[in-house]
């Protein structure tokens, strides 16, 4: 008899938990998608801005460059400012910062009010980057954080795919300012979500001794500042300030380590780098987005030039490869919950070194579809690793420290992006022997890319000799 009586009460609370857990996922999703969004809208929208403007090239680059390089270089300090004063109350403030930018990145009336609001708005997407995936452990249970990084990652690859389409449809209808305020809407629907449905901080938030690291926040601003600035000032060739900004990286990175392990309450706890899980998490997340850039950095080139795609085809072309990420992004968590994130993490760097080597081989013999079969193996391949990956590293952290951990995974993955990006393009234009890509004969830009991906295949496999030197993944995260 007790039974009949207590199962009608603990049936709504369970299934009013279940809703509220999914509208919580709900908010995370779309704040990654916005974010993720938010990084490559823009840039069909170059040409536009600078007729808009009157400005060149390099200038309006740096409405995309803005919001790379402040993600980039906050997103390990705002991950650690969440985990001392809340992560709730800090991602609100950061969707805040996110919106309210978007709006005046779309009334600026000169280029530098634009640019800086794009500072802001990367801030705010920092926020949201960041405490979006340290947020997943409080949101839902422990036996379904792999399905939950999955569908994190879909967002985040859809958010990539969609924003060329979806920005040149907005620029056609409404104008170059509904690439931003289309943010608004959204934004306000995001942080709706998030303030109805995330769990409230823990009670010990406020009471926390730990303080916030100014110090090693302000050095390691500036070093990953300088690291950025030296990948990508000079529009590709590498001169005497690019190696002075690298240099300072270095030697910031050294002076940055020396002072948090002298420092009560570190931004970064040096002995983190000590557990195995973490940092040959961090090590192959920056390998693998490495791999993941050239495929942009090479693919318009070679389309373009060797196929001879105008275009349109070659941004449909390159959209299959998003498109997979993302179709395969859900399934890729639910079997990390299913065989563990090692395994899955295995199998997705043996497909992405599968799909490295076969785009060196494939395309000059089979053109576009031996372009798009490697390009899906290896976006779909990535899905596989950053689900495993991002649930691996997580679910190794202490509740403190979910933060600053997740945007140490973040910064890799940017670090990858921004290497990539120079890297692979210098590596790219050696193998074609030229300087100008765009007077290239399709020959060259065939070696180019029969090197670039060849050195690709290199970088995968040393992602993989890390997985398995460090095979104990396997029994700290199943």
């Amino acid at each position: 008899m007790p039974s009949t009586i207590e199962n009608p009460k603990k049936t709504p609370i369970h299934g009013q938990k279940t809703r509220s857990m999914r509208w919580a996922l709900v908010s995370l999703s779309l704040s990654m998608l916005l974010s993720s969004l938010g990084t490559s809208i823009a840039n069909v929208g170059l040409p536009t801005l600078a007729q808009a403007f009157n400005a060149s090239f390099q200038q309006v680059q740096w409405v995309v460059l803005a919001y790379l390089l402040t993600i980039t270089t906050l997103i390990v300090s705002v991950g650690r400012l969440g985990d001392v004063i809340g992560r709730r109350r800090l991602l609100l403030l950061g969707m805040c910062f996110f919106t309210v930018a978007s709006v005046l990145c779309g009334i600026a009336s000169t280029l530098w009010f634009l640019i800086a609001s794009r500072v802001v708005q990367g801030l705010g997407a920092a926020i949201m980057m960041s405490l979006t995936m340290a947020m997943v452990s409080e949101a839902v249970p422990k036996k379904r954080t792999g399905s939950a990084m999955g569908l994190l990652g879909t967002m985040s690859a859809m958010g990539t795919a969609l924003g060329p389409t979806v920005g040149g449809l907005l620029i056609s209808g409404l104008g170059w300012p509904s690439l931003f305020l289309i943010n608004l809407p959204l934004g306000l629907l995001t942080l709706l979500l998030a303030y109805r449905y995330l769990p409230i901080d823990g009670q010990d938030v406020s009471g926390r001794k730990s303080k916030f690291d100014v110090k090693g926040t302000a050095l390691l601003a500036t070093t990953l500042a300088a690291y950025c600035l030296a990948m990508t000032t000079g529009h590709g060739s590498f001169g005497q300030i690019n190696v002075l900004l690298l240099m300072a990286a270095f030697i910031g990175l050294g002076v940055f380590i020396f002072i948090e392990s002298k420092t009560e309450s570190p931004l970064i706890r040096i002995a983190t780098f000590h557990n195995t899980v973490l940092s040959a998490g961090f090590a192959m997340s920056a390998l693998v987005t490495t791999v993941v850039m050239a495929t942009l950095v090479v693919g318009p080139f070679y389309l373009s030039i060797a196929l001879g795609l105008d275009t349109w085809h070659v941004g449909l072309v390159m959209s299959s490869g998003p498109i997979v990420a993302a179709l395969t992004g859900a399934p890729a968590g639910r079997l990390v919950d299913g065989l563990g994130p090692y395994r899955v993490a295995l199998a997705g760097l043996i497909g992405m070194t599968i799909g490295d080597f076969t785009m060196a081989m494939l395309p000059s013999a089979y053109g576009i579809a031996g372009y798009i079969v490697p390009l899906a193996a290896i976006t779909g391949s990535y899905a596989l690793f950053q689900a495993a990956n991002n649930t691996a590293v997580m679910t190794q952290v202490m509740p403190d420290q979910r933060g600053v951990i997740s945007g140490i995974l973040n910064l890799s993955r940017n670090i990858g992006l921004i290497t990539g990006a120079s890297v692979m393009g210098a590596v790219f234009a050696a193998g074609a022997s030229t300087a100008s890509l765009l007077s290239a004969a399709p020959s060259s830009i065939e070696s180019g890319m029969r090197l670039t991906f060849a050195v690709a295949t290199g970088l995968n496999l040393l992602a993989l000799a890390i997985a398995f030197t460090h095979p104990l993944i396997s029994k700290r995260t199943v």
